[in-house]
């Protein structure tokens, strides 16, 4: 009778153990699937930085270089009105790109701006550091700005993939037009 009471005790102890458990294995399920959606956003910015030949700069490297007063040009692909207006980082200029890939110019996309205009927008020195940025990492508006500012024969331009979102997010403070 000892033998059958310890045998239910330690069948109740490990009933109660995976009871226990199996939240925690819920969470680390939904935790390996938040890694591979983590893994798909790395991947397809990547390429896309790749594809684009520009490098990609983080929301610290690109505080220390405003705090340092680096010579750039930093350009804010989103919306002026809905985005660019109410926050921005700090001397960023802005210019609409669209969200799906841009590989010939379009004016329509653009807000009625052109080549030409963007050019201007980031000068005649073509050695310059262009820093261009939308809301945040999956955005692929700036994509199409760092894209557009390699094709007219910029040397030094960078992604900030964080956007305005990983800006606030460090706690850094983000301007805006009055």
């Amino acid at each position: 009778m000892k033998r059958v009471n310890k045998i239910m005790v330690l069948a109740l102890a490990a009933a109660m153990v995976l009871a226990l458990a199996a939240p925690s294995w819920a969470l680390f399920g939904s935790k390996f699937e938040e890694e591979v959606e983590k893994e798909k956003t790395c991947l397809k910015l990547f390429g896309e930085a790749e594809r684009g030949d520009y490098k990609l700069v983080g929301v610290t490297e690109l505080k220390k270089w405003i705090d340092e007063k680096k010579p750039m040009v930093i350009v804010d692909t989103m919306p002026y009105e809905d985005s660019y207006k109410k926050a921005h980082v700090p001397g960023a200029v802005q210019f609409l790109f669209p969200i799906p890939d841009m590989p010939e110019w379009n004016t329509k996309e653009t807000a009625g701006k052109t080549q030409a205009d963007f050019e201007k927008l980031l000068g005649p020195d073509k050695d310059k550091t262009i820093v261009v940025y939308c809301g945040f990492v999956k955005c692929t508006r700036s994509h199409n700005g760092a894209w557009w500012a390699k094709k007219l024969g910029y040397k030094n331009v960078y992604r900030y993939p964080g956007g305005i979102f990983a800006w606030k997010g460090a706690g850094y403070e983000a301007a805006e037009v009055k």
